[in-house]
């Protein structure tokens, strides 16, 4: 038949139909709700009735807007808590064990991976239970004499933001160091080997043979790490709900009040389409540099 396309073309299209319903899915469940962000971002509507056309006006608005740099401003510092510390740590935390060969790695896995599978509510509420004026930490502190740090860590604008940002240390530690572990072990014995032939010590060993090897799973860390810092609004929202003041919002969370509190969905749409930007193009960087280094 003329019209059947001949076996080299359905060879040619077989891939593209196999990824034709996952397609469909993530058009339906990312693009769709993307494209419909964009649109309500031109517009001013209150989330309820008739909309007009303003057309770039709310993100014009945004460069004036004292709160939104606020925001972008302390997801900024949650990078550093969320995937700069984790990183630290995880990184020596892993090579430690790697070196180590310590028994039950298993365990210490699964205990120190144990945050990423608790629902962040609850982190959220026993890390608050534990911030309160009378709670464990400031027990603690001045059992030991040092009454002159308890406070409380939650409604100090100096302190709540570093408090909240130690939550994200704790619960993205573990899965950095899994990530890199899983690297480590990828990395065969004989060049550790060679290297200590060479009279490399720890340290020496760690940057010549492990650093190099494990920058796949570094860039993977930071991606996952990165984005989870822009994207938190759970634990903000149950420990400072933004507060006090401002000392605590995030992008995400002025998406949430914009749209909700403020009936404002064109300026949070605004805001949730500033905030995917950010998450890609500081995700691209992360990774161009990845790249570029090996």
């Amino acid at each position: 038949m003329r019209g059947a396309p001949s076996p080299v073309t359905r060879s040619r299209l077989a891939p593209y139909l196999f990824l034709l319903p996952a397609f469909i899915v993530y058009a339906a469940f990312a693009l769709y709700p993307l494209g419909r962000a964009a649109q309500f971002s031109l517009h001013e509507w209150s989330g309820i009735g008739s909309w007009r056309f303003v057309g770039l006006r709310n993100y014009a608005d945004l460069l004036g807007d004292a709160a939104f740099r606020t925001a972008i401003l302390n997801s900024l510092i949650l990078i550093v808590f969320y995937a700069v510390l984790p990183l630290l740590i995880g990184m020596v935390a892993a090579a430690i064990l790697r070196r180590g060969q310590v028994r039950g790695m298993g365990f210490f896995r699964t205990v120190i991976f144990l945050p990423q599978v608790v629902a962040l509510v609850v982190v959220a509420v026993t890390w608050r239970q534990i911030y309160a004026p009378d709670g464990p930490l400031n027990q603690t502190l001045r059992a030991i004499g040092l009454d002159g740090l308890a406070r409380g860590w939650l409604g100090d604008p100096g302190a709540a933001l570093p408090a909240v940002g130690f939550i994200g240390t704790w619960v993205q530690t573990g899965l950095v160091m899994v990530l890199l572990l899983a690297g480590m072990s990828k990395i065969p014995r004989e060049l550790y080997e060679a290297a200590r032939l060479d009279g490399a010590g720890p340290i020496r060993e760690f940057f010549a043979v492990t650093l190099p090897a494990i920058r796949g799973e570094i860039v993977v860390s930071l991606v996952l790490t990165i984005i989870a810092a822009l994207k938190t609004f759970d634990l903000i929202y149950m420990t400072t709900a933004g507060g006090p003041g401002r000392a605590t919002t995030v992008p995400s969370y002025e998406v949430y009040q914009r749209a909700f509190e403020l009936r404002d969905v064109g300026s949070a749409s605004a805001v949730a389409l500033v905030l995917t930007a950010m998450v890609f193009l500081i995700n691209l960087a992360v990774t161009r540099i990845g790249e570029r280094d090996e």
